[in-house]
């Protein structure tokens, strides 16, 4: 078990640090719209999985997600769009998952605030739609946790 935890946290890990380098994050997408599962912890919570890479988007559109294609979608749009969004309706993030669907599982305020503060760290030259830069953007998603 503490082996998996630490998996899953180097797979979170690496995804903080690619999709802040590459700034694009990758999801799996069909004619009715984008990959969705429950939480493997808890049924109740809806999530959306995420990849860092287009391969390993790629290689989870199998059985059930057989008919997606591996989407790029770019890290601003994301960060602005996506994870406000699912912040607000409670929808969760599949971070990185595997072939077998398992992987972190996390709230999208916190996976924002953690690329946000990546970005920061490397310092970068990121634009944004609704925020003037980085930090504002930090201070404001960190508004709606505390």
């Amino acid at each position: 078990m503490l082996q998996d935890i630490a998996i899953i946290d180097s797979k979170y890990k690496l995804f903080i640090e690619r999709v802040a380098a590459s700034k694009l994050v990758w999801g799996l997408k069909n004619k009715k719209g984008w990959a969705n599962s429950e939480s493997n912890d808890n049924e109740e919570i809806a999530i959306i999985p995420f990849w860092s890479d287009r391969a390993y988007a790629k290689a989870c559109a199998k059985d059930d997600w057989k008919d997606y294609s591996a989407t790029e979608i770019p890290l601003a749009d994301f960060l602005e769009g996506w994870c406000i969004e699912m912040a607000d309706e409670a929808i969760w993030v599949g971070v990185n998952w595997d072939t077998n669907m398992f992987g972190k599982e996390i709230d999208a305020s916190t996976l924002a605030l953690d690329v946000l503060n990546q970005l920061k760290l490397i310092q970068s030259a990121i634009k944004f739609s609704d925020y003037n830069s980085i930090e504002q953007f930090i201070a404001e998603i960190q508004e709606t946790i505390d």
